[in-house]
């Protein structure tokens, strides 16, 4: 068994959705819109993690390789429901119609995800078949045979190293089969949405990480999702524990851990996206960003960005 050599740097999850844009509307930020968001990524980071192969990531891609940005991607392929999940709290059942156009579309992502790791072989570091679709409360399920078969399909055609992305409770058990057919786990941890008080988050997210490892001695582990939300409106989380402090102590604490251990960590996630969750504009899902959707530092980037700073303090004079 060849060694896996996975890069190192500053790794951060990337979706440039912005205000009236989304995937579910099929409206994604223009090449300008992403080539500002990478000049002011590129500051801090050398890794990107891309969720899905649609326009928005095909056009990331364009914009590293035109404007030879120094950047190194994880890109991941979208899969949507090919089961009904009746666990989730929020309601994922599907008409057999619907699952089965989903199944259908699943294969072209895949089939997108492998050309676009052909495309890309230098700036593509490594691809994720599926982003949590196997844990309890997904509203996007996909049977664990069916992601072997995925991640099978994959590994045969595509030069890079391959993983899946999930939260850590289901690599403890459920995804034991899917382990020996991956590169690599990739794992997501927080604490926030676990009710954990900010004195015990980076104890709980080393907790959780060291729950998957342990298990499998030998199988690499990178974190692929650890944040902290900035505003709630206390759905899933206390209200009070959303704070740009608090991210800013998470933050802060989880890049000296990882950095200590060696550990590949994407920071979930750049910007704040509005598009996330419910429509109501304290819904934690939007507002993980270290920069707001305007691109204004939050207090975790401030003294990084004071460029930033100064620029949308004069456009709002």
């Amino acid at each position: 068994m060849h060694m896996l050599k996975l890069p190192t740097g500053n790794a951060i999850c990337y979706s440039g959705y912005r205000h009236g844009q989304s995937p579910g509307d099929k409206v994604y930020p223009s090449l300008a819109e992403i080539r500002e968001d990478l000049r002011i990524l590129q500051k801090n980071w050398q890794l990107l993690r891309l969720y899905d192969c649609s326009p928005h990531a095909e056009r990331v891609l364009q914009v590293i390789r035109d404007e030879q940005l120094p950047f190194q991607v994880m890109l991941g392929a979208y899969l949507g429901a090919e089961m009904n999940n009746f666990g989730c709290p929020w309601g994922a059942t599907y008409t057999e119609e619907q699952l089965a156009a989903s199944r259908s579309e699943n294969l072209a992502e895949i089939e997108r995800l492998i050309a676009l790791a052909a495309r890309y072989p230098d700036i593509v570091f490594s691809v994720a078949v599926g982003n949590e679709a196997t844990v309890d409360w997904t509203d996007h399920f996909v049977p664990v045979p069916q992601m072997i078969e995925y991640v099978r399909r994959v590994k045969a055609a595509v030069a890079q190293p391959v993983t899946f992305c999930e939260n850590y409770v289901p690599w403890q058990n459920k995804l034991r089969d899917l382990v020996p057919e991956l590169d690599f786990i990739s794992v997501h941890t927080y604490p926030v949405w676990e009710y954990r008080h900010i004195h015990e988050a980076i104890a709980y997210t080393q907790d959780n990480v060291e729950s998957v490892a342990r298990l499998y001695p030998g199988k690499p582990v990178v974190i692929t999702e650890a944040g902290w939300a900035t505003s709630s409106s206390g759905r899933g989380m206390n209200a009070e524990h959303a704070s740009q402090e608090l991210q800013e102590i998470y933050y802060r604490d989880l890049m000296e851990w990882t950095a200590r251990a060696g550990l590949l960590c994407f920071v979930f996630e750049a910007f704040d996206e509005p598009w996330k969750g419910s429509p109501d504009p304290l819904e934690p899902e939007k507002h993980w960003g270290l920069f707001t959707v305007d691109r204004r530092p939050k207090r975790v980037m401030e003294r990084l960005y004071p460029e930033l700073l100064t620029l949308l303090g004069r456009l709002h004079d």
